[in-house]
Order: structure tokens, then C-alpha cells, then sequence
């Protein structure tokens, strides 16, 4: 296993990794719309769904994948209301690729975040 670590996403706000590596397969944490900085972006759905895919997508690349590897995502929600507005930012960001996809509606995320995405992703060659 190889611990995954970057300073172009947020670092971890708990006892864990931004992604762990095994063989070639990339396991991501879940992102939340943290700025690399650590500050959390503004109160908008679209706008936090953004940032946790420029997120996930250093992550993944600091790993050696990428966003059109990704397998399968897991997306958390504070509100099901906003999966129409996730939907549209999440398919900007993968365009054709469409992975395996499971959608949770969830009570409350870390820091009141409003969107969660973690993902499963293959490590590029």
C-alpha cells in the first residue's frame, strides 16, 4: 500500500489519507469543497461540487490516475434537492466518462459541507 499525498488539494482533517494506493487501484478519501488552503468555499452547491472535483483531481494525478480512470464515485449530499445541480457540475468534469455511480443523501457532512465525493479509480500505465 503507498500512502497518496499532495499540497494541490486540502490535507486531511482527521486520522486518515487523501487516497491510498494499492497495486493499481486508487482508493480516494471523500473531498469536500476545501480549498488547498483549508478554507471552505462559499455556501453554493455548484460551487462546492466544483471544488471537490479540482480536488479529486489532484488527488488522482498525484497518484498517478486521472479523472477518466475513475471507476466507480460515491457522492454524499446534505440536501437531495441539490442532485440535479450536483448532476450538472459532476458530468462537466467526467464529460463522456461515465462511471459506476452511487448518490446518499446523508444528515450532515465535516464542516457543514453541502457535497462529498469520494471515488475508486485504475492507476494509469
Amino acid at each position: 500500500m503507498e500512502r497518496i499525498q499532495t499540497d494541490k488539494a486540502p490535507q486531511a482533517i482527521g486520522p486518515y489519507s487523501q487516497a491510498m494506493r494499492v497495486g493499481n487501484i486508487v482508493y480516494t478519501s471523500g473531498q469536500i469543497a476545501l480549498t488547498p488552503e483549508g478554507e471552505m468555499v462559499e455556501n453554493d452547491v455548484e460551487l462546492q461540487t466544483a471544488q471537490v472535483m479540482r480536488n479529486l483531481k489532484a488527488v488522482l494525478e498525484a497518484a498517478g490516475s486521472s479523472l477518466q480512470s475513475v471507476i466507480k464515485t460515491t457522492i454524499f449530499l446534505a440536501d437531495m434537492e441539490d442532485f440535479a445541480k450536483v448532476n450538472a457540475v459532476y458530468e462537466k468534469w467526467f464529460g463522456g466518462h461515465k462511471p459506476a455511480r452511487s448518490t446518499v443523501a446523508v444528515r450532515t457532512l465535516p464542516k457543514d459541507a453541502l457535497v462529498e465525493i469520494e471515488c475508486v479509480a485504475l492507476v494509469e500505465a
